[in-house]
């Protein structure tokens, strides 16, 4: 299918100001993108949440702004330039992040955006920009740039694919790629043998013991998550450690999704010391509701036939990542899976040069299937075209100058 043409009409960038721009920024992905038999709208009301700035707990540690492009009256584009200490102190102090990229197929307007975005960072003083993230790598983040043939993953991101091509013409290089592997649930749940020989390894060892989520201790369980999940991802690119509020404010968005038959812990000596966090993959219900009429209805109905799972968070602290506890915990959460009905799983997302990771989505029997792509750029102001000079007449001997 061609691209529309693009727009005549003046093109502006400016600032994100009051309720009505603020509604159109959070609305623009519905207008641009509607129609997509692949997309899974997220709630518009999640949406406005995300850049509050009274509700979001990002902005209690960092700042942004917004931009809208707009070709006359129409938005056409949005970004969000963010600067968070964290990220600055850990890996750039020189460093700034964007996010939150929507745009047409309209590579001026794209332009502009990104060029906003890099001005606003370089009145701080930074010096390079990295993204897209929904502020940290604790949001959504990456663009898609392989395996765009079905739906994305519950809380994955997915985008048009004339993306990867705007980016690079804004000047925009590959930073990180983040891989997704679908992995089939085998009958019975068992994974193949060499990992179930290695999972019993771990089980077997006196000082260990494997559990579900407790329902009856949810609260001290998800505490313990937390810190196996700084702990564990302590210097990983471009990661954070969560303030309270933050960590918090995510359990509350997945609270509704959480089975407890798919978090799985390891218990050393009685102290949680890895976890495993799967999902099952509420977009395949939310599909069922899009545009349509009792989409409730249609939500609650669909959800009866989820048959896929997303290994969202796998986490072991750091003193104990000997003991083979990974194997151990997928094993279990992999069986679980299948009594629950589920027929396959995503692996998502694996850092390209995580290998330990990207080895265990193989020995389970994944197959790559999606890749989503950070990008990098220098804020350096882009040069503008040479001048070219103006041409003199050739000297002609003997004659006036």
């Amino acid at each position: 299918m061609s691209a529309p043409p693009v727009s005549s009409a003046p093109l502006t960038v400016r600032p994100v100001r009051g309720r009505a721009d603020t509604a159109a920024f959070a609305a623009l992905p519905d207008a641009l993108h509607r129609g997509d038999p692949y997309r899974v709208p997220s709630a518009r009301s999640g949406r406005r949440a995300l850049v509050d700035r009274r509700r979001n707990p990002f902005f209690e540690v960092g700042t942004a702004e917004l931009f809208l492009a707009r070709r006359g009256r129409k938005a056409v584009g949005r970004i969000a330039a963010a600067v968070d200490s964290r990220y600055q102190a850990l890996h750039d102090a020189r460093g700034g992040l964007f996010g939150l990229f929507e745009c047409a197929d309209d590579p001026r307007a794209a332009a502009a955006l990104f060029d906003a975005a890099a001005a606003w960072l370089r009145e701080r003083g930074l010096e390079t920009m990295l993204g897209p993230l929904g502020f940290s790598v604790h949001d959504e983040c990456g663009v898609l740039v392989e395996g765009f043939d079905g739906p994305p993953t519950v809380m994955m991101p997915y985008n048009p694919a004339y993306y990867p091509a705007l980016y690079a013409a804004c000047g925009l290089s590959k930073a990180k790629d983040l891989l997704s592997w679908r992995v089939p649930v085998p009958p019975g749940g068992e994974p193949p043998e060499a990992v179930a020989r290695a999972a019993r390894w771990a089980a077997d060892a006196p000082d260990v013991r494997l559990r579900p989520l407790d329902p009856c201790r949810r609260e001290a369980d998800l505490a313990a998550v937390r810190d196996i999940y700084t702990d564990a991802w302590s210097g990983n690119y471009a990661s954070v450690p969560m303030t309270g509020r933050e960590f918090s404010h995510a359990m509350e968005r997945l609270r509704p999704l959480v089975r407890p038959e798919l978090v799985w812990f390891a218990e050393v000596r009685g102290e949680p010391v890895a976890f495993t966090f799967w999902l099952p993959d509420a977009n395949q219900a939310l599909r069922a509701a899009r545009d349509m009429p009792l989409g409730r209805l249609r939500t609650a109905r669909a959800a009866r036939r989820i048959d896929r799972a997303r290994v969202i968070l796998t986490g072991v602290r750091a003193a104990h990542r000997a003991r083979g506890l990974t194997a151990a915990l997928l094993a279990e959460a992999q069986r679980a899976a299948f009594r629950l009905g589920y027929t396959e799983s995503e692996f998502s997302w694996l850092l390209e040069d995580n290998r330990d990771a990207n080895r265990y989505a193989e020995a389970f029997g994944g197959v790559l299937h999606r890749r989503h792509r950070l990008y990098r750029r220098g804020l350096a102001p882009r040069p503008a075209p040479a001048a070219v000079p103006a041409p003199t007449a050739p000297h002609v001997p003997g004659a006036r100058r």
